[in-house]
């Protein structure tokens, strides 16, 4: 009853890019009832997931082999409400804890500026942390965790997880 009530300020402090409590465990609902979504991607996952869920990793390597956007990828997976798991980032989707990311004990001049020119709305969207990973010869988890360090938050995860 308190999230019902409180829904417009609990957006709010999310933020409008996040998964509300109003969706979180129903993904289909982010959708309109009438998409169908891509078929072609829809038969991938079914042969890929296991126990309802999807690594990011895995829906990566589909969108990658279907020649399609990752967020397309992730659309349908939402559409056969699968639980995106493993975010690359290690932002989301690990047990028990969830997140898997921890500050960076320093972050160099060229990791923090990189991040820096790339922040929209003061925040770092996920393709601009893989960019900058691909970029500086990082992995993508160093990237994140120059970001936590920063006090910088990842938004507009590509699968559409966030």
């Amino acid at each position: 009853m308190f999230i019902r009530e409180n829904m417009k300020q609990l957006i709010g402090i999310m933020g409008d890019d996040m998964t509300t409590y109003e969706t979180e465990g129903h993904f289909a609902k982010k959708h309109r009832a009438n998409d169908k979504g891509n078929p072609e991607i829809e038969a991938l996952l079914k042969l890929e997931i296991s126990n309802g869920e999807l690594p990011c990793a895995v829906a990566f390597k589909i969108a990658s082999d279907l020649d399609v956007q990752p967020g397309e990828v992730g659309h349908v997976a939402d559409l056969l409400e699968l639980r995106l798991t493993k975010c690359q980032l290690g932002l989301f989707g690990y047990q028990p804890v969830k997140r898997i990311v921890k500050p960076a004990e320093n972050v160099s001049r060229d990791l923090e500026k990189a991040i820096k020119e790339r922040l929209e709305n003061g925040r770092l969207p996920c393709v601009s942390a893989w960019n900058i990973a691909k970029a500086l010869g990082l992995r993508k988890m160093e990237v994140s965790s120059a970001c936590e360090t920063l006090g910088i938050k990842v938004r507009s995860c590509q699968l559409g997880a966030f």
